[in-house]
């Protein structure tokens, strides 16, 4: 008996080993990573195509992306275009900017309606030269929504638009407003503009360099370039009364120093950014904003 149960335990303390011996020989098996490949998928050609594209990307359900280029297009204002990527990499230029009375120049990318409409801004042109807010529809039809006319109005959007669930737009220009310092505004689906706020400079926010994010309430937040208590620059809060909340000043090093980027929001309403300069080494900073 003694023998069996010595044959039994060797036997079991074998097995052991040789399953021991093949999980470390498969631990240690290099496993191949995926062969990660980059593709160029289009080159602008220059005007009547687009050139130099500023701005990112939407991309609709079927995989098609759009965009916007600064420059280029037939009278060389810039365009809004369309890539096919299912495989033949084609490209579309939905609409050329033409100047004024239409739009020129736009710095920002696009937002999407569920009908494939595009919505966007460009920097400058429209009836006063100061920008518009336009829509291109899925035929590449243009219609300039609106077009800033200067102090009170906003002046030169760098950045796009945000679409709420009734089809309002919400943006920022950098330039306008009663003080000179830009503006956040709203223009309806009628085409109707209007600026909910004015920014004044030191202590409060100047020239928004970047576009709104909003909550469920319609509240919006984001950044100014410049201003706030130190001149570094803000991030603010606007409620739907068109009421400024300086949310932080950027007091430059080792704060954060001018936010040239917007905000993103999480679920329990954190705000989260970058600034452009400051920080420990100067060099910029990523930040969290609480509640």
């Amino acid at each position: 008996m003694n023998y069996i149960r010595r044959t039994t335990e060797l036997f079991r303390i074998g097995t052991a080993l040789v399953l021991a011996m093949l999980v470390l020989a498969v631990a240690g098996t290099a496993i191949p990573a995926p062969a990660q490949t980059f593709n160029v998928l289009y080159n602008f050609a220059g005007p009547p195509d687009g050139a130099h594209p500023y701005a990112g990307l939407v991309r609709d359900a079927a995989g098609n992306l759009y965009g916007t280029t600064y420059t280029g297009g037939s009278s060389s204002y810039g365009t809004m275009f369309k890539l096919d990527t299912s495989g033949s990499g084609t490209e579309t230029v939905l609409h050329s900017f033409t100047g004024p009375p239409d739009g020129a120049y736009p710095y920002a990318g696009l937002v999407r309606d569920a009908a494939g409409n595009s919505y966007g801004t460009t920097y400058h042109g429209g009836s006063s030269g100061y920008g518009v807010v336009f829509k291109v529809s899925t035929k590449g039809t243009e219609t300039v929504l609106h077009s800033f006319t200067g102090p009170p109005d906003g002046a030169y959007p760098l950045d796009g638009v945000v679409r709420d669930a009734a089809g309002n737009l919400y943006g920022t220009t950098y330039h306008g407003g009663s003080s000179g310092y830009g503006v956040v505004f709203k223009v309806n689906t009628k085409g109707t503009e209007s600026v909910l706020h004015s920014f004044t400079g030191p202590p409060h926010g100047a020239y928004p360099s970047d576009g709104v994010v909003r909550d469920a309430a319609g509240n919006l937040y984001g950044t100014t370039r410049y201003g706030g208590s130190s001149g570094y620059g803000t991030a603010f809060k606007l409620d739907t009364s068109g009421t400024e909340t300086v949310l932080h000043s950027f007091t430059g090093p080792p704060d954060g120093a001018y936010p040239l980027d917007g905000l993103v929001r999480d679920a329990a309403g954190n705000l989260y950014g970058t600034a452009s300069k400051g920080g420990s080494s100067g060099y910029g900073t990523v930040f969290k904003l609480t509640p």
